[in-house]
C-alpha cells in the first residue's frame, strides 16, 4: 500500500533530491543536460519551489518565478507518469497558489504546453486574451 503525499517547499536540494527532481525535469523532456549545481541555482533564484513526495521519493514538483510583489508564473509543474491521475498535480498547483496569494501575489500565470490547458482550467485558469506567449529563437521548450 502506498504512504500519503508529502508536499514541501524547499529552498535548496539535498544529493537524493536533486536526483529526485533531475530525474522528474528529464521524464518530462525539459532538461537533459541538467546538473546538481544548476539545479540548486534554479531552486534559489525561484520564488518558491515544491516538492511532492511519497515513501521518501519525489513524485512530483513544481515552482514559482516572481518579482515578489506584483505577478507569478508556475512553472515546471510535473508528476510521474504512474503517480498521475491522483490529484498530486492539482495538490502542488494549488499550494503554489496558496503560497504566492500569501505573499501579496494575486497575478499569477502559466503557459499551459502539451495539451496540459484542460487540466489548468479545471483549476481556475483561462487562456489570457489578446495575449501571445512568444520564445527567442534558438531556445528550446
Amino acid at each position: 500500500m502506498k504512504g500519503a503525499v508529502k508536499y514541501r517547499f524547499i529552498a535548496n536540494a539535498s544529493p537524493a533530491e536533486a536526483n529526485g527532481i533531475i530525474t522528474i525535469y528529464r521524464a518530462q523532456g525539459w532538461w537533459p543536460q541538467g546538473s546538481r549545481a544548476a539545479l540548486n541555482r534554479l531552486i534559489k533564484g525561484s520564488h518558491c519551489f515544491l516538492v511532492a513526495e511519497r515513501d521518501g521519493v519525489i513524485i512530483g514538483m513544481g515552482r514559482a518565478i516572481s518579482d515578489g510583489a506584483g505577478d507569478a508564473y508556475l512553472q515546471d509543474v510535473a508528476v510521474l507518469k504512474g503517480e498521475r491521475g491522483a490529484g498530486a498535480g492539482k495538490a502542488i498547483v494549488a499550494a503554489l497558489c496558496r503560497r504566492l496569494k500569501h505573499d501579496g501575489i494575486n497575478w499569477i500565470a502559466l503557459i499551459a504546453q502539451d495539451g496540459s490547458g484542460p487540466f489548468y482550467a479545471k483549476l481556475g485558469f483561462r487562456p489570457l486574451k489578446n495575449a501571445l506567449p512568444m520564445l527567442i529563437k534558438g531556445a528550446r521548450v
